[in-house]
């Protein structure tokens, strides 16, 4: 299990060996719960927890992670234990692709795949919007386009064309999110993407779980034993972890999916964000309502992939080892450890 820990005053701490998480409630009482160290997989925190060195040693006894997260979900620091957990043969090689054809091939199949997510999820849009066929016919027009003209470009690495890839993957990011506004109530109606801050409700919370998936992707390519920070595309700019923002293009869409469908749905409430200077912010309320519905989405509901049930956070695990092993040309093991994660608390 995973246990999400947003409440400004908790306070973990270990009792017989045992993660305690205690805080109080409105009437002052003491709340307790008490959970396992070989039941939990991860321990995601916010801001305002308070953490014991007991439960950090515990947590890297058991190979649990540990992810402090800032107020919009984004991921700026993990405790992790200090073993490599996998040949370094993979980071060679993930270098070398960096600077050759390898690492472009990969990029461009990465940006394809999100485009073409995109495409598809306008196309499921069409079967409940028959009277606006025209309008998502237009853009799924424009984005093939836009596809085709990525598959179109060649070079010797991912430098050689990386200006044109952002421009394509930026342009066609721009029609989509066009879309999504479009179809959404009016109330719920945007313009444009936006972060830090978000300049409207949808954004706070797409960018909540766009934070909420940066952990989940560094912590599956750390898992497959690849070097979160050593990027194709993105630049290696200092601290920053550039493989992880590559990596996560196609599975952006996941992410979309659950933010626009508690909208759509009419899930989100007023009360759900607070206005903070020049944007929005998601409070606790609403905190909890996406986490909720982003980790039933990755961790609960199945897809069939590769001829399994799986969970979506199973298969962009096989995914990230599946790459690190065509990188060292060794047989997928897209199969292994598939039930890791089956319970999600909120605290």
């Amino acid at each position: 299990m995973q246990l999400y820990i947003n409440t400004k005053g908790t306070y973990v701490h270990i009792k017989d060996q045992m993660f305690e998480i205690k805080r109080k409630d409105e009437n002052n009482e003491m709340i307790k719960h008490h959970f396992s160290a070989k039941k939990v997989t991860s321990i995601i925190l916010n801001e305002g927890v308070a953490l014991s060195s007991d439960a950090v040693k515990l947590a890297v006894m058991n190979n649990i992670d540990i992810v402090f997260v800032e107020w919009d979900g984004r991921p700026i620091g993990r405790v992790w234990h200090s073993k490599l957990g996998s040949t370094t043969l993979i980071r060679k090689k993930q270098l070398e692709a960096s600077l050759n054809k390898e690492g472009l091939k990969s990029t461009k199949e990465w940006i394809s795949t999100k485009i073409e997510n995109e495409i598809n999820f306008i196309k499921w849009l069409k079967k409940h919007r028959t009277n606006e066929n025209e309008y998502l016919d237009d853009k799924i027009e424009k984005m093939q386009a836009l596809n085709i003209s990525l598959s179109q470009l060649e070079g010797n690495s991912v430098k050689d064309v990386a200006e044109t890839i952002r421009g394509l993957e930026g342009t066609s990011g721009r029609l989509f999110f066009e879309t999504l506004s479009y179809v959404l109530p009016k109330q719920y109606q945007f313009a444009g993407r936006s972060s830090r801050p978000a300049k409207d409700p949808f954004n706070a919370f797409l960018n909540y779980a766009f934070g909420i998936l940066y952990g989940k992707i560094e912590k599956s390519l750390i898992l497959a034993g690849l070097d979160p920070y050593l990027g194709y595309l993105h630049r290696d700019d200092y601290n920053q972890l550039s493989f992880v923002f590559d990596f996560i293009e196609p599975y952006r869409i996941y992410a979309t999916e659950v933010v626009f469908k508690l909208f759509s749905g009419k899930k989100v409430k007023q009360s759900q964000t607070d206005e903070i200077t020049n944007g929005y912010s998601l409070n606790k309320e609403g905190k909890e309502l996406l986490v909720q519905a982003f980790n039933n989405f990755f961790d609960v509901e199945t897809i069939r992939y590769k001829g399994r049930n799986q969970t979506r956070s199973n298969a962009i695990l096989a995914d990230a080892r599946s790459y690190a092993n065509s990188l060292i040309k060794k047989e997928s093991v897209s199969g292994e450890n598939t039930d890791d994660i089956d319970k999600i608390f909120n605290l």
